[in-house]
């Protein structure tokens, strides 16, 4: 291994053993690789200037600007009452059943992560919600937060999703889409296993089915909720239709959602809009500083020839395509126990992609097993930021959590080697609409 590589590995643990931001371990790990790669005509201000440069460009696309107004738009939907809507309607369909509320709390995170595009969102608003109301029906706090912290992650494979707008941009040339359609079959196939495993142990343990709900009352649930979930017709159907692009479909989905939580459903007042813009604009700059510094460390990689080493290395262990994805899937399910989905998609598209392609994977395909690899890295400790939120919501800590949260990791993992090896999963939408 070079020099420079063995440097910056070193000094981007360092900094993470230091709790560092991982941006900041990210931007240091790059300057210190540079300043190696340059030797003696490199100076700091020659390193600062050349990183400065790699962020500014990494940042520089029209198809980022997406990712802050699909964030304002899923702070909207958080604070306008959307969660209680969507609860209610999950309720009336799977409520019934032994175990219902995790189940409810399972579909809620789904259709809730959908429309927010974020997992903390659905852990903080879904959870916030239900995990309460299952300790008071019964069910054991850390197998509600366990449900809560998993369920949270599948939403981001189900559209819109900033993570997959985020990898067709460094993916070169990939729809965004056809990357949305994508995750719908693997994003459902994931809630699924969630569920077969929630209802084992609610069986199990005894835990309570509620009420059965009469048709009517599931009508009326759904008419609660309808206009909610309209925000994901109405992006989707634009950008297939090629009414607006998946930016300008980002901006509409501003305007829908403020709408929808201020004159319609009146949960956000005018006096609150001030603070949900801070907390955008607080949110949009951790992300695009994490986009440009893991832009700029991508660019050393590249500069270092890193992609083809490990393209040649990997493909020198075996020809063979499982054994191949298996230790991609194995690495990458590490990467996302340590770092976000954001620098890692950024890091490691470049290294990964074109392995894949020369195995014959589509690109498209390829892309929903990343994401579906570091969805679960949101659960996993140390820097499983959405089981962080889960646990603060539960009132309880990461050791106690851990048990009871294996059963749904090892369904995650199970649902993670179905995409990986039926390419169909993730392509005959995108097939079937013509988008690949």
């Amino acid at each position: 291994m070079d020099t420079p590589i063995i440097v910056m590995i070193i000094t981007f643990v360092v900094f993470l053993l230091m709790n560092v931001p991982i941006a900041v371990a990210i931007a240091m790990a790059t300057f210190a690789t540079v300043l190696c790669v340059s030797g003696s005509t490199g100076t700091v201000d020659k390193a600062m200037t050349m990183i400065a440069q790699r962020m500014a460009t990494g940042i520089d696309s029209f198809s980022l600007l997406a990712i802050p107004f699909f964030i304002l738009s899923g702070i909207f939907m958080g604070k306008g009452g959307i969660a209680r809507r969507l609860i209610d309607f999950a309720a009336s369909l799977v409520g019934r059943f032994r175990g219902g509320l995790a189940f409810v709390n399972i579909l809620t995170c789904m259709f809730f992560g959908a429309i927010s595009g974020s997992a903390v969102a659905a852990v903080s608003s879904v959870g916030g919600f239900m995990i309460p109301e299952m300790n008071k029906k019964g069910y054991d706090n850390d197998f509600n937060v366990a449900v809560s912290t998993t369920a949270a992650t599948v939403g981001l494979l189900i559209p819109p999703s900033n993570i997959m707008i985020v990898y067709a941009l460094v993916s070169g040339g990939v729809s965004i889409a056809a990357m949305f359609m994508a995750g719908f079959i693997p994003g459902i196939i994931m809630g699924i296993a969630l569920m077969i495993v929630a209802g084992f142990i609610s069986g199990k343990r005894g835990y309570g089915a509620g009420k059965k709900s009469t048709l009517m009352e599931i009508l009326i649930s759904f008419k609660k909720a309808i206009l909610s979930l309209l925000l994901i017709i109405i992006i989707l159907g634009g950008i297939l239709k090629g009414i607006f692009t998946a930016t300008e479909a980002a901006a509409i989905a501003v305007v829908y959602s403020f709408i929808l939580s201020v004159f319609v459903y009146r949960e956000v007042k005018f006096k609150d809009i001030p603070q949900i813009l801070l907390q955008c604009g607080i949110t949009t700059s951790i992300v695009m500083l994490l986009i440009g510094t893991s832009s700029a460390m991508s660019w050393i990689l590249a500069y270092e020839n890193i992609p083809q080493s490990v393209s040649t290395a990997l493909l020198g262990l075996s020809d063979n395509r499982i054994v191949i994805f298996l230790i991609i899937n194995a690495i990458l399910l590490f990467v996302g126990t340590f770092m976000d989905m954001t620098p890692a998609v950024l890091i490691f598209t470049p290294i990964f992609l074109p392995i894949a392609v020369q195995l014959g994977i589509h690109p498209v395909h390829f892309g929903i097993i990343m994401i579906t690899n570091l969805c679960i890295g949101l659960c996993t400790p140390p820097v499983g930021t959405a089981l962080f939120v889960g646990c603060g919501v539960g009132k309880t800590t990461i050791s106690k959590v851990t048990k009871p949260l294996l059963p749904f990791f090892f369904a995650m993992i199970a649902s993670l080697l179905l995409i990986t090896y039926l390419p169909a999963l993730s392509l005959w939408i995108p097939r079937l609409l013509k988008l690949i």
